[in-house]
Parts: structure tokens; C-alpha cells; sequence
């Protein structure tokens, strides 16, 4: 016979030199799809979410031009050399910066590529049948078994079932198998509300983003200092500082009004040890929402907002307001009406500026303190004791000169430079400085006018905000803690319970549990269930099992009469 020789098919691929191992080139769209996998991992999502918390803490640090365009002028003008290179950096708009934007948009990508792949995944988990039932159930982390009496004439297939019914009693999502042959068995399977609770917490978390993002684009802040008696109208013009949104439209601003009734402070009186300090603050507010409605009285508290006309009004300051008169030398009203004041300590010591640019021959300019309650100390200095009004006193500094306010340069109402003025009153000259009680007046040297302290009104600092994503964000912070809870307390539990019977007429059960990740209440579920089956077929639970005691029982290798592998085997 001739023999057949059968040649190997030669290979098309070219072997490397070497014998070292080529690898595939992925080309462009193998690159995507790695970018995409890489941005849509769990851990660059982490890692973008730290990026995002580290991005904004620049917005703390430095001023920000939405907010605080004067300081930001000033940090320029003081930092020349360092200033320029952080506003190239986008370090005094950082939350409208591309590389914030950036930071925030891929967070949310990945967020969202995590969740669906994940989510999809957990719905055929969902609709598919628990795993096979393993050959072996005594290696599985938790074993019991139990022996059914032939007395109690239930068989395999009948106690499958009854197994079956006391887990899904329990929660247990189950499948009864295999009732055809003599080792029917049924699987279970429970926890799949810690994936549910997982992915609700991320997809929660985009909700939160995407609510951000939305009030970001359409709300709006703005200050405003209210003295009593005035009048707060919603348009742009009657806020101090503004703040839009990046699609901000003045239509977006609600006709309604708000004013300042009354200002009320209650200290305590009470105790040695915190008298004088604030307990309460209350203003009274009379609103209109719209040009027709009627006037409504409410009460505005620190972390109590008035909402109306789509916006929440916060209490966020308050002080005294002197109302002074100031004459120039020409004897006309120049200025009149109450003043603000900074308070810079418990005792409501707080100083005070004002600017006179209509004073004639000279502008005049104004800068001191007021005291609520003054006293005066053996060097004959004056400071404050209380902070309700019982000995109220100006005391003030006058100065001449060009204020600066013709220039076109933007000026802080509550600063005064003085270093190009001539200063008429103070301590160190012969006129001495300015001290009033209410109802006094005084006149100022040179012929430069009159000054009187009439009265003492307070104000209230306004914080109002409009923020469509507000209740958003709530719901969602909400709906993410409900995820988080149900992804840390619940456990992802599979369970089998095989039977068969016994040539002497028992029913030899065995059921095996076994954790999905870490489950420290595995055990207890082990004792719970091992409970359940002996009361579903009234079979006394021995003392030996309630200590933790395997009963021997049929296995998938043994032969009938055999003697049974335990858990210890």
C-alpha cells in the first residue's frame, strides 16, 4: 500500500522574526472604541468626579468676574506679574471656563455609558433563570441538609416544591427544575434590588448634574440692601450686584415688589454668659406678586426664604442705617437719607462712609464709626458695649476734595480714598473729629456746611435667587440616598435546594447558599432558611442543627444505602 503523506496547510499570516508576537493594529475605529471604554469605566468616572471637586476650589480661593468684578480688577492691579497668567487661565471665571465645562460634560458622559451597558445587563439578569444548580451544594459557603420521615409520605418531587414555595415566601425569585428525574432541584435568587438601588444612585447622580446645569443656564441671583421703609422691585436696575445665567432673559424676571416694613432683634437678655448676643432675627416683609395683586405681610427668618414670583428671598445680614443730613457750604441739602453701615463685631461697632459729590464749593467725604450703645473709656476713646441702640453715637472724620467719582472709574460705596483729599475734621487737628446723638448737628470748619445725625433706621441684606432646578436637585439627591441605601443593605443571594428519596422511604433534602461579593448576614439567612424548610414538612429541628451541624443527606455521587458526603468532607 502507498502511504499517504498529508502536508499542514501552510499559514497566509507571516511569521515574526524571533518568533515575537505581532500584535493587531487597532486602527481608527478599534481607537474609539478603547477611548470609549476608558471614559465610560467606573474608575474614570470616580476620577472625573474628583477632577470636578479639585476644579472648583479655585472658585474659592480667587474672586470671580460674575461675582465680584471689583475685586477682580483690584487682584489684577495688585498681582501684575502672577494676575494676567491666572486670568489666561480662566482662574477668575471658573465655573464658565472651557476646561470646567470640559471636566463637567465628560463626567457626564461617562456617567450616563456607564449606566446603560449596566442597566441592560441587569435586565436580562432579571429575566433570565437562576444558574444551574451546582453538583455539589456541601462546597458552597453555607449546607444544610434535611431528612423528611417516610411517615410524612412526601416525596422528592413534592418536596421541591414546597422548597420552592417557602423561598418564594422569602423574597426568592425561583426556578423548580429537573422534576422528570429522581434528583429534581430548584434554584433561587434574591438581591437584585442592590444593583437596581447601584444603578438608581448613578443614574440619580446624572439627574443632579443635568439639574445643576439647568439652573446654571436659566436662574439667576442678585443682592440687594433694604432699609426700612424702602421698596424692592424686581427689574435689574433695583438690584446692588446681579448675577444671570448663561441664557438669562429679562423676561425671566417676575413683576412683584417687596418692602422692608420692620427689622426686629432680639438679644439675650437673659444669661451672663451670652447676654448680648442675637437670638432671633425677624424682618417684616409687605409683598405684591404682580402689579395687581394685593399687598401680603410676611415674615422673613435666617434659613426661613419668602418665595415669590419664582424666586426665594434669603435673609442673609443685617445693621443700622444713621440718618444723617448734610448741608454744603452754600447752605442746600446736598445729601439726606440713611446710611449704611458695615458692623464689624458683636457690638454692632460699624463703619461708616459717605460721600457728598453734590456739595458745593467743595465735595465733601465722610468716614468713622457708629456706635449703638458708646462708652468712653479714661483716655477719653469711644467704643461699643451693646449692640441694641441704648446710647447711639457718630463719630466722624471729614474730609474735602475730589471724591473721585467723575472719572468713570467704577468706586466701593462702602470705601473712601483719602489720600488726595484734605482732611477738615479729625482728633489730630484743632477742630477735633465729629461726635453725634441723635438729633445733633454740627458745623464743619471752612465754611464747607453742616452735618446732623437725625435718626436711626436698620437694613436687611437680600440674597435673591431664582433656581428652576432647585426642586430638581432635591428629588434626585433623594432618589441617589434611596439608591445608596438599597445598594448598601441589600445582598445579592443565590440558593439551591436538591432532593431525592431514599429506598427506606425517606426524602433526603439538601440546600446550599452562596453570596454574591461580600454578605456577613449570609449565615443568618443559612439558620432562616434551614427554619423555614423543617416547619414547612413539621420535621423538629434538632439541637445539632441549631448548633451549626450538618445531617448527612443524598448527594449527586453517592448510591442509595451509601453514607453521604457532609460539608466537612
Amino acid at each position: 500500500m502507498k502511504e499517504t503523506v498529508v502536508e499542514e496547510p501552510k499559514s497566509k499570516a507571516p511569521k515574526p522574526a524571533g518568533g515575537e508576537v505581532v500584535l493587531p493594529q487597532l486602527g481608527f475605529f478599534g481607537m474609539v472604541r478603547w477611548a470609549w471604554r476608558q471614559l465610560t469605566s467606573m474608575r474614570t468616572a470616580l476620577f472625573l468626579l474628583l477632577l470636578l471637586a479639585v476644579g472648583a476650589v479655585p472658585g474659592s480661593l480667587f474672586p470671580q468676574r460674575s461675582s465680584a468684578p471689583a475685586e477682580v480688577t483690584q487682584y489684577l492691579k495688585d498681582n501684575p506679574g502672577s494676575g494676567p497668567i491666572m486670568d489666561w487661565f480662566k482662574l477668575f471665571d471658573v465655573y464658565s471656563s472651557p476646561w470646567f465645562a470640559a471636566i463637567y460634560l465628560l463626567l457626564f458622559t461617562s456617567l450616563i455609558g456607564c449606566v446603560i451597558p449596566r442597566a441592560k445587563i441587569h435586565w436580562k439578569a432579571m429575566r433570565s433563570a437562576p444558574p444551574r444548580t451546582p453538583k455539589r451544594l456541601s462546597r458552597l459557603a453555607e449546607y444544610g441538609t434535611v431528612t423528611i420521615p417516610a411517615a410524612n409520605a412526601i416525596d422528592a418531587e413534592t418536596a421541591v416544591k414546597d422548597a420552592a414555595a417557602a423561598l418564594k415566601q422569602r423574597g426568592y425569585r425561583v426556578d423548580v427544575r429537573d422534576l422528570d428525574t429522581d434528583r429534581p432541584s430548584v434554584g433561587a435568587e434574591i438581591g437584585f434590588l442592590k444593583e437596581v438601588g447601584n444603578l438608581l444612585f448613578h443614574t440619580a447622580m446624572i439627574g443632579v448634574l443635568a439639574a445643576i446645569a439647568y439652573s446654571g443656564l436659566f436662574g439667576y441671583s442678585g443682592q440687594r440692601v433694604l432699609v426700612e421703609g424702602e421698596t424692592f422691585v424686581n427689574t435689574l436696575s433695583s438690584y446692588d450686584t446681579f448675577t444671570p445665567g448663561t441664557n438669562f432673559s429679562d423676561d425671566t424676571l417676575e413683576p412683584y415688589s417687596a418692602q422692608l416694613e420692620r427689622l426686629v432683634v432680639k438679644y439675650d437678655r437673659s444669661t451672663e454668659a451670652h447676654y448680648g448676643q442675637p437670638l432671633d432675627f425677624n424682618a417684616t416683609l409687605k409683598v405684591k406678586d404682580g402689579t395687581d395683586a394685593e399687598a401680603e405681610t410676611k415674615t422673613l427668618k435666617v434659613n426661613e426664604p419668602v418665595g415669590i414670583g419664582g424666586t426665594n428671598i434669603y435673609l442673609v445680614g443685617n445693621g443700622y442705617a444713621p440718618v444723617v443730613t448734610v448741608k454744603d457750604g452754600e447752605g442746600n441739602v446736598s445729601f439726606q437719607g440713611p446710611v449704611i453701615t458695615i458692623p464689624t463685631d458683636g457690638a454692632y461697632t460699624s463703619l461708616v462712609v459717605i460721600k457728598v459729590p453734590d456739595a458745593k464749593p467743595n465735595q465733601l467725604g465722610f468716614v468713622g464709626f457708629f456706635l449703638p450703645t458708646a462708652l468712653v473709656d479714661e483716655k477719653g476713646v469711644a467704643f461699643g458695649s451693646d449692640p441694641d441702640p441704648f446710647n447711639p453715637q457718630l463719630n466722624l472724620n471729614a474730609y474735602t476734595g475730589d471724591l473721585g467719582l467723575d472719572g468713570g472709574v467704577p468706586r466701593n460705596v462702602y470705601t473712601l480714598d483719602t489720600s488726595t483729599l484734605t482732611e477738615i475734621n479729625s482728633r489730630n487737628l484743632d477742630a477735633g473729629g465729629i461726635v453725634l446723638a441723635p438729633g445733633q448737628s454740627y458745623d464743619l470748619p471752612g465754611d464747607n456746611g453742616s452735618i446732623s445725625f437725625d435718626g436711626i433706621k436698620r437694613f436687611a441684606a437680600l440674597d435673591i435667587r431664582h433656581d428652576p432646578g432647585q426642586v430638581y436637585v432635591l428629588v434626585f439627591a433623594v432618589l441617589a440616598l434611596a439608591g445608596l441605601i438599597a445598594s448598601l443593605f441589600f445582598n445579592r443571594r443565590r440558593v439551591w435546594v436538591r432532593t431525592g428519596n431514599h429506598p427506606d422511604g425517606r426524602t433526603m433534602v439538601e440546600f446550599g447558599l452562596l453570596a454574591r461579593g461580600e454578605d456577613h448576614r449570609l449565615a443568618g439567612e443559612y439558620i432562616a432558611i434551614n427554619k423555614a424548610l423543617h416547619s414547612k414538612w413539621l420535621v423538629p429541628l434538632e439541637d445539632a442543627e441549631q448548633n451549626g451541624e450538618q445531617t448527612p443527606a443524598v448527594t449527586e455521587n453517592s448510591a442509595p444505602g451509601d453514607t453521604p458526603a457532609t460539608k466537612d468532607q
